[in-house]
């Protein structure tokens, strides 16, 4: 381990941070399940399964994982607590969004279920008429089927 260990200073989103984490077991050398006999050395919990699914994820591992995790790597507290600074600091949201986040979209099939459940259950109340507006129709719908 003769070439510095990567940082994640310049890392501004998720997946970034856990493409991070990955050059840094990289840089180690080790493997999942020396990585886990590491920190349990240091009194950390680490299972090699857990440290696996992390690295293959775009999400940010739990803070108690990432330091046992970063440790293990070879680091020492000073280097846990700089991954854990920029952690934090990704995790509150002090990151460069590139893209807007996406309207929800809702199913094109719920109003016409709504639809035919009021249809059937104005046919079994023996065919009682009612006057709505379309907004209308799709709000009752939804209350009586949610229920």
């Amino acid at each position: 381990m003769s070439a510095p260990p990567p940082s994640p200073d310049v890392v501004t989103d998720e997946a970034e941070f856990v493409a991070a984490m990955r050059r840094l077991k990289a840089w180690s050398g080790l493997s999942y399940r020396q990585l886990e006999r590491r920190a349990a050395e240091a009194g950390r919990v680490l299972p090699y399964s857990t440290a696996s699914t992390a690295l293959g994820r775009k999400t940010l591992p739990r803070e108690e994982l990432l330091v046992a995790f970063v440790l293990a790597c070879g680091l020492d507290d000073e280097g846990a607590a700089s991954w854990v600074a920029v952690r934090k600091r990704i995790a509150v949201g002090e990151r460069v969004s590139v893209t807007e986040p996406r309207a929800v979209r809702r199913p094109r099939w719920r109003p016409a279920i709504g639809w035919a459940a009021v249809m059937l259950s104005l046919a079994l109340a023996g065919g009682t008429t009612l006057s709505m507006k379309a907004s209308e129709e799709v709000e009752a719908v939804q209350v009586t089927v949610g229920r």
